[in-house]
């Protein structure tokens, strides 16, 4: 990967990691477009790629530490209830990040499963997912307003709510769910507003990228060693920071839009986006524009 790839990828990563698009799925995209394909490349090239997809995914989530960081850093410092006893009081003052720890729990068992069983590299490999998933996603988002709006501003995250959006954010494990969709959609589900349920979801995608890009880091780090070179670590470090800057300018004009209009345009976007590809796929056509 040169730098001007690495910027594009970045770009593509910053600007759909909050939105219900799936920015996995469209790395994806972006990496066959500029030709990026296993077939073209080495056996550490192609692990160097399929790690950058993930690391930069973390640069673009700590944009919401920055953003949220009040709210990402709170304690709660009223008296715990009586007879809680040291466990008891410890979940009280930190009760905001053992909601992240719950919520993230589906998606650890889930995500080793997919990785141990090489499930995880065959989907990062797959073009045909990622279309016919933004297709189905963008189908179900036409409706999900209608089917889930029904959540208010006064419902907060408990521990059965955080567990159940964690089991939504397992399907995301499918390029071109949205991991961002899965969710948005089940905090909806447990009666958040899409307001609510989008800040938790950007919550819960620390820890989750974080676990995520420190597994890939030790499985890079116990195979070949031969893709750490001074340029790729150069590369992974600008993505990461286009990313992070991307993905801060992005996030709240997300809030506000998908507070005001729901989900529809998403879907629409990707029934198009998902249907060009399978389109180009069934004709014989490549997504490469370099060859």
């Amino acid at each position: 990967m040169d730098w001007i790839e690495t910027v594009i990828i970045a770009v593509v990563e910053g600007l759909t990691e909050f939105l219900p698009v799936s920015s996995t799925g469209h790395m994806i995209i972006t990496q066959n477009l500029l030709g990026l394909t296993p077939e073209s490349m080495t056996d550490a090239d192609k692990a160097f790629v399929h790690a950058f997809t993930f690391i930069i995914q973390f640069g673009a989530i700590l944009s919401v530490v920055c953003l949220y960081w009040k709210r990402f850093f709170q304690f709660d410092n009223t008296p715990a209830p009586a007879g809680s006893g040291l466990l008891g009081t410890l979940r009280h003052k930190f009760y905001f990040y053992w909601l992240l720890v719950v919520g993230v729990l589906p998606a650890v068992v889930i995500g080793l499963v997919a990785k141990k069983s090489g499930l995880l590299d065959w989907l990062l490999d797959s073009v045909e997912v990622v279309a016919v998933m933004l297709v189905l996603g963008g189908v179900f988002m036409l409706f999900c307003d209608k089917l889930f709006n029904k959540g208010s501003d006064e419902t907060r995250v408990n521990e059965k709510r955080a567990f159940n959006i964690g089991l939504y954010q397992c399907i995301s494990v499918i390029p071109g769910v949205s991991r961002s969709m899965a969710t948005i959609v089940g905090g909806m589900t447990q009666g958040l507003s899409r307001k609510r349920a989008a800040e938790f979801s950007f919550f819960l995608a620390v820890p989750t990228m974080a676990g995520a890009t420190l597994l890939d880091l030790l499985d890079l780090l116990k195979e070949d060693t031969a893709w750490a070179t001074s340029h790729n670590i150069t590369m992974l470090l600008l993505g990461c920071v286009v990313a992070f800057v991307v993905a801060l300018l992005a996030m709240k004009w997300f809030v506000s839009f998908l507070t005001k209009y729901g989900f529809k345009a998403f879907g629409i976007y990707r029934i198009i986006v998902g249907g060009i590809i399978i389109a180009m796929l069934l004709t014989g056509h490549s997504l490469a524009m370099v060859d």
